[in-house]
């Protein structure tokens, strides 16, 4: 389960990673006590990115606007989600914005570190230049160093982001954690680092070892299933299934933040150009069913084909909760659908699927996909060579 930001930054704060002062607000009439001098921004406590364009981050001069802006804000749902808590936090001036995160890269079985010269509200632009470096063997320094000197870091700024890096790991490994993320790190004019948002998803398989960790999820809403909001196609989108439209021609379909970061990284890198890619959310929650999985991987389909000018689709999926049988029923499902539209003349649906999977029955598997005209590769080198080979070719 993600976290809130202002309940990630406590974690933060404990490890210590510089967060700028902040209070927690509950009702607007908590901002005539407020502790933090003016300027302050108010920020939605919500799950779902896109705040700031949905009107849920404002900045305030005195207690008369943060009042009107707080009660504004508790008003307004951001997918679907009203905030029950705002954060108020001091204004900082940034003169550099960099992305930084720690996932587990499942396919990889390690730790997998992930860095970008490009932060903030600009997704486009951080996955270009987005750098990675595999914890392949025990921690050290080393790791954090190789990735800023990736990221283009010099001078004073490749300790300061190190340190930073070192600490998100140790947060990472000492709470058990799927991901630890700050977007932004902002760079001040001086060259001082400050974790200015912040990300954290909890393994729920390993609260029994956190009790610190069990005792943020009362102050957590967990969702109904699956919540509606407006997809660019006007699609019912799970608040868990984070959606983001780029401008190439290949659809990418993951499991997993880290899964899906890796995939994106590696098209860029053969030479391919994603039209979008979907994240259908990892395994961890304790509500989430085979079924409803499966039900995820149609949408997350039908959602990253919509495009006119999307050529191939790869699907990227690690097993584990469901049987890679049970994923491509599936998929399958997906394609028979897709064929059908094509016989009737539908132009939008021809698209070439790419699948690798890994996981339990993958030769049953493989038989359901080939009879439906879907070509499942194993290697994920060989799977993006293919779907970047596709789609240049048309």
């Amino acid at each position: 389960m993600d976290l809130l930001e202002y309940q990630a930054k406590e974690l933060f704060r404990e490890m210590g990673i510089p967060v700028l002062p902040s209070q927690r607000i509950d009702h607007p009439k908590d901002l005539k006590g407020l502790k933090i001098p003016y300027p302050v921004v108010l920020k939605s406590q919500v799950r779902a990115g896109g705040r700031g364009r949905a009107g849920g981050i404002k900045f305030v001069a005195n207690t008369i606007d943060a009042v009107a802006a707080a009660q504004n804000i508790f008003h307004l749902p951001i997918n679907t989600e009203y905030p029950e808590v705002l954060l108020a936090e001091a204004k900082y001036d940034t003169d550099r914005e960099f992305y930084l995160a720690v996932v587990l890269d499942r396919a990889a079985r390690r730790p997998l570190l992930l860095g970008s010269s490009q932060g903030g509200t600009s997704t486009e632009l951080a996955m270009e230049q987005m750098q990675q470096v595999v914890v392949d063997e025990g921690f050290s320094p080393f790791y954090a160093r190789r990735l800023t000197l990736k990221m283009g870091c010099t001078g004073p700024l490749i300790e300061a982001v190190s340190d930073i890096i070192e600490k998100m790991y140790l947060l990472f490994v000492e709470k058990d954690l799927d991901l630890v993320e700050i977007n932004p790190l902002g760079i001040s004019p001086g060259g001082e680092v400050m974790a200015l948002d912040g990300k954290v998803t909890v393994n729920d398989e390993a609260l029994g070892r956190h009790s610190s960790l069990l005792q943020l999820f009362p102050k957590i809403q967990p969702d109904d299933g699956l919540v509606a909001e407006s997809g660019s196609a006007g699609m019912a989108v799970p608040p868990e299934l984070k959606f983001v439209e780029l401008d190439g021609n290949i659809g990418l379909l993951c499991n997993g933040a880290g899964l899906t970061m890796a995939t994106l990284d590696l098209v860029y890198a053969a030479g391919g150009k994603p039209a979008n890619f979907v994240n259908i959310g990892g395994e961890c929650r304790w509500d989430l069913t085979p079924e409803l999985l499966c039900d995820r991987i149609k949408l997350g389909l039908a959602l990253v084909s919509q495009k006119k000018n999307v050529k191939v689709v790869l699907v990227n999926l690690l097993g584990g909760l469901c049987s890679c049988t049970q994923a491509v029923e599936a998929i399958a499902h997906y394609q028979k659908q897709s064929q059908r539209e094509t016989a009737t003349g539908n132009p939008q649906t021809q698209i070439k699927v790419i699948v690798r999977l890994y996981g339990s029955e993958i030769d049953q598997a493989r038989e359901i996909l080939q009879a439906v005209d879907i070509t499942v590769v194993e290697n994920l080198d060989e799977a993006i060579a293919l779907s970047v080979s596709l789609a240049t070719k048309g």
